[in-house]
């Protein structure tokens, strides 16, 4: 079949498509009912469908005859360990831990907290949580101790799991202390905090609610499935909001194990025995996709990394992956590619390691840049495929279809949509606009499965953030255009979400926290263009008057406030004190401009600007 008959079959025949794809996994109660919309403008997918993900994910391989295959390998350059796991292995640890916290009260519905480094023990968690029918939320161990408090809050988990320490190349962070401090801000307490010791550091432990991993699981009886229904939720995930409350993203078992099993053979062209990598952290949509679920629901063998790209110990790092483990494909953000070749520009590293296992290589996250896919097609020769998703899809949204056909690639573009998606680039009507033409890139409802289901305990903010923003469609909040031939570009955010990493951080969150200096009278932080991240903050701010601080000395105050309140990750190093900021006669802050001038672009002066003359002070400020 070819990608365009296909593409058509799923939004001309949608029921019919996904109840040919559901048959792909294994149900408990297969179901009748494929689609049922719902009031809030959205729906619900195979909804008296019967199943547990943890059982697809493992028990349905080890009855498919795969129990002694590898289904997980542990390589973590920064403690010199390397571990693999059987299906056989994985399930039998995972339901274990399962019965563990069964044993500490957690049952169906409830929500559990997952703190943790890239180990072996998050994916455990995270499957045993769902063997339970318990509602995981994994939180990235490099969050501040608010940012978890924030979590902890709005999730409100009976238990929280974490580590003793995560390990940033050389740096050993202590998590526990963390977690002590996010669980004293948070007014909701966890019953049960249950901690895996690793050898670099000890935890201390509280009496009556903190529980050693290994101790607790020594005594456990193994937990089975519990059977849940499709549409109740399997995790929340939360995701930069434009304001700054973080938004609960909650995914439910049906749709997403059968939209995530469809993607492997769709996007990455897997089969069972392959061996799957997406370089990333369980803490991010990335990890959850493609490090823990979709891989084990396809039966491939999936590499749990812990370390960098580069200096961990050089710019090699990845290849050795490849090579140690024969991985078949690997999946990561342009940002790691882009640090490689910054410390390797040659790629003689590459040349070290027989990576001929190795078949494509994808990317994801945050735009491929033109040079980092012309050096990665140069030096590997291999095909380099982009595709575009988000935190609230789960899966690509666009794609280069390889398997079904391998189409052209572009560069600057994701390829085409991926058959369930109608994406369609609109004006804020929801009228088409002309190809080539820049507008909203939207998703025509309904959303197929593996999608978000709402926001946990706001279905109010799911409709204003997504839906009601263009009517009829899902809103994706970034713009771009489609080219004749059918081919999506994504060009940027409309919003004030950027893209450090790959990862996406709000602005308007880090604002909060500069504002609240005693010395700013008043701020604004953007998005600026960097060569090795993709974007970077940097924050313009006024000074109080009659506030007496050394600018540098105000600079470093900012940078430790936002990685105290946010974390490292938002990587605010540049705070510029100016006179005034740019605003319309209303008072609007005009930030797009401000993004403009940092980056050096070409702008027009908009006509509702309140003085035009501080353009040229804010370009000085920029150097430009």
């Amino acid at each position: 079949m070819s990608y365009n008959s296909e593409f058509r079959r799923s939004i001309d025949q949608r029921d019919d498509f996904w109840r040919e794809q559901a048959q792909h996994i294994d149900w408990i109660k297969a179901p009748n009912t494929i689609w049922r919309a719902l009031d809030n403008g959205h729906g619900e997918w195979f909804p008296d469908g019967e199943l547990n993900t943890s059982d697809v994910a493992l028990d349905a391989n080890i009855r498919a005859g795969r129990g002694d295959q590898k289904a997980l390998i542990y390589d973590s350059p920064v403690t010199s360990t390397k571990q693999s796991f059987t299906y056989n292995e994985l399930r039998d640890e995972v339901a274990l831990v399962a019965g563990a916290l069964r044993a500490r009260g957690v049952e169906k519905g409830d929500r559990v907290i997952i703190y943790m480094p890239m180990i072996p023990q998050a994916a455990i968690a995270m499957l045993a949580c769902a063997r339970l029918g318990a509602v995981h939320s994994v939180v990235f161990g490099g969050f501040a101790a608010h940012e978890l408090a924030v979590r902890i809050e709005d999730a409100k988990p009976k238990a929280l799991i974490t580590a003793s320490c995560g390990i940033e190349v050389t740096k050993v962070i202590e998590y526990k202390p963390l977690v002590d401090k996010a669980i004293e801000q948070s007014s909701h307490k966890p019953d049960a905090c249950v901690v895996f010791q690793r050898p670099q550091v000890k935890a201390t432990m509280q009496e009556g609610r903190d529980f050693d991993w290994n101790e607790i699981v020594a005594n456990a009886t193994p937990a089975e499935p519990v059977p849940v229904n499709a549409n109740d939720p399997l995790y929340i995930l939360y995701t930069s909001g434009t304001t700054g409350k973080p938004k609960g993203v909650v995914r439910d078992n049906g749709g997403h194990a059968v939209a995530l099993t469809y993607s492997m053979k769709l996007v990455y062209d897997a089969k069972p025995g392959d061996v799957y990598w997406a370089a990333s952290d369980v803490g991010w949509v990335v990890g959850h996709s493609y490090i823990v679920y979709a891989p084990l629901f396809t039966g491939c063998t999936t590499i749990f990394y812990e370390g960098k790209p580069v200096k961990t110990p050089d710019a090699g790092a990845f290849w050795r992956v490849v090579q140690d483990h024969k991985v078949n494909m690997l999946f990561t953000a342009p940002t790691a590619f882009r640090a490689v070749r910054k410390e390797d520009p040659e790629a003689d590293q590459l040349s070290r390691y027989d990576v001929s296992s190795l078949k494509r290589i994808f990317l994801a996250g945050e735009r491929l840049d033109p040079p980092t896919y012309e050096w990665l097609k140069e030096h590997t020769g291999l095909p380099i495929l982009d595709h575009w998703w988000q935190t609230e899809t789960g899966w690509a949204i666009c794609c280069n279809p390889v398997g079904i056909e391998m189409m052209t690639t572009k560069p600057g573009s994701a390829t085409v949509p991926s058959p369930g998606f109608n994406v369609q680039v609109v004006d804020m009507e929801g009228s088409q606009v002309p190809a080539g033409e820049q507008g909203q890139v939207a998703v025509k409802l309904p959303l197929p499965p593996g999608c978000l289901m709402t926001v946990w305990g706001d279905d109010q903010r799911f409709q204003n953030s997504y839906l009601k923003p263009i009517p009829g469609f899902y809103s994706s909040g970034d713009g771009g255009f489609i080219d004749d031939d059918g081919y999506v570009f994504i060009m940027g955010r409309t919003d004030d979400v950027i893209n450090v990493a790959g990862h996406r951080l709000s602005t308007g969150e880090m604002e909060e926290v500069v504002a609240s200096h005693p010395a700013i009278a008043e701020c604004c932080v953007v998005g600026a263009h960097d060569d090795m991240k993709g974007q970077i903050p940097v924050g313009l701010v006024l000074i109080k008057d009659g506030a007496t601080i050394d600018q540098d000395e105000l600079e470093e105050e900012l940078v430790e406030m936002v990685r105290e309140k946010i974390g490292a990750i938002a990587c605010f190093r540049r705070a510029i004190v100016v006179d005034r900021l740019p605003k319309t006669r209303s008072g609007k802050i005009l930030r797009r401009i401000i993004r403009q001038i940092a980056d050096g672009e070409e702008y027009t002066v908009p006509s509702t600007i309140d003085d035009p003359a501080i353009l040229e002070e804010i370009s000085e400020k920029f150097g430009r």
